[in-house]
């Protein structure tokens, strides 16, 4: 299945989330920045707050597309062991950018709430909404950062993910809700006909919406 847009994604994501309509214990928690775009579109169709969570990745020497691994807001890390001996990955370097990556999410954390307080997860039902998943490891690592909030369900809605990550996704949440896990996957841009980068900007504008 190939989306329009993140858009489009986030409209027929919304279709997937119909039952939540009105449920005052249910909150949107959004991956930013591409993920915001998606709960936006969720948000308006089954009225619901939308906050964010920011985990980060964190990429190889030279590579930083491929993940090794990912940390929550606060700095704890989620790594791919294998991956990391394997291309002998020193501690020096996975140090250095746990650091850079804890204060970009800090950053991000501060532009896009603005003076809004971030809502207290505590009991409520959780819905945590990116564009895709890839490698898992920034959604694990969100789902990390909303366990230690004591919620009292916590459901990932995506459009798109690889079959071999739907297992470990189920093990660890509630539910796991999405359009599509097709073979073959490769990067979350390939179902999309317009996957661009989604700036600060637009999620601010969003935020102040919300």
């Amino acid at each position: 299945m190939i989306f329009k847009d993140r858009i489009d994604a986030g409209k027929q994501l919304a279709d997937k989330l119909e039952e939540f309509k009105d449920n005052k214990d249910v909150v949107l928690l959004a991956l930013p920045r591409g993920g915001i775009i998606l709960a936006y579109e969720v948000a308006k169709k089954i009225n619901a707050p939308i906050d964010i969570v920011v985990p980060r990745k964190i990429g190889a020497p030279g590579n930083e597309e491929f993940a090794i691994g990912a940390i929550t807001e606060s700095g704890e890390g989620i790594f791919d062991d294998d991956i990391i001996n394997s291309y002998g990955i020193s501690k020096e370097y996975i140090d250095q950018k746990v650091a850079e990556e804890k204060k970009e999410a800090e950053r991000r954390l501060k532009v896009y709430r603005g003076k809004k307080k971030a809502i207290n997860l505590k009991d409520k039902t959780v819905i945590l909404i990116d564009d895709g998943i890839a490698t898992g490891n920034t959604i694990f690592a969100a789902i990390k950062s909303v366990k230690s909030k004591s919620p009292k369900k916590i459901i990932v809605a995506v459009p798109v993910l690889p079959p071999d990550t739907i297992g470990p996704v189920e093990k660890v949440v509630d539910e796991l809700i999405y359009i599509d896990a097709p073979p073959m996957f490769g990067a979350i841009g390939r179902f999309y006909e317009f996957f661009g980068q989604t700036r600060d900007e637009e999620v601010v504008e969003i935020m102040k919406k919300v």
